[in-house]
């Protein structure tokens, strides 16, 4: 799937369907070892799903925009929990970020649209309290 208001043929994808994660960019400079893998990082203890990391995520020069969407699993939310209430969440240096993000509840994807690179390299799905980010 594209990014909303950009042609295809611009839009770099990516996937790693072993993790469920898939991103999809716009940027004037993609590096070649850009990708995605399984990350190393502990989950955060409100990941839905195990973390992936954005290889050469750093690399990335001029970017339009990054779309981000991972599976996860509605199992692992916390009893009474919102399955609205699931995010993409990017680990920085002060622990993990929730981003703007819209649910499928029919696909059991939650998906990030960013206008820049990530805060991080390692991203995640989670359950964030509260959260109004339901589509």
């Amino acid at each position: 799937m594209a990014i909303p208001g950009y042609d295809s043929s611009n839009v770099a994808e990516y996937t790693l369907e072993s993790a469920g994660a898939r991103v999809d960019l716009v940027a004037g400079v993609v590096p070649d070892g850009f990708g995605l893998e399984k990350s190393v990082s502990e989950p955060s203890a409100d990941s839905l799903a195990e973390p992936v990391d954005l290889v050469a995520c750093e690399d990335l020069k001029a970017v339009e925009a990054v779309r981000i969407a991972l599976v996860y699993d509605p199992s692992k939310l916390p009893p009474g929990a919102s399955p609205t209430d699931v995010t993409v969440a990017v680990e920085t240096d002060e622990g993990w970020d929730p981003l703007h993000s819209t649910v499928d509840l029919e696909e059991t994807t939650v998906t990030a649209v960013l206008n820049d690179r990530p805060p991080g390299s390692t991203i995640v799905a989670a359950y964030e309290e509260g959260d109004d980010s339901s589509e």
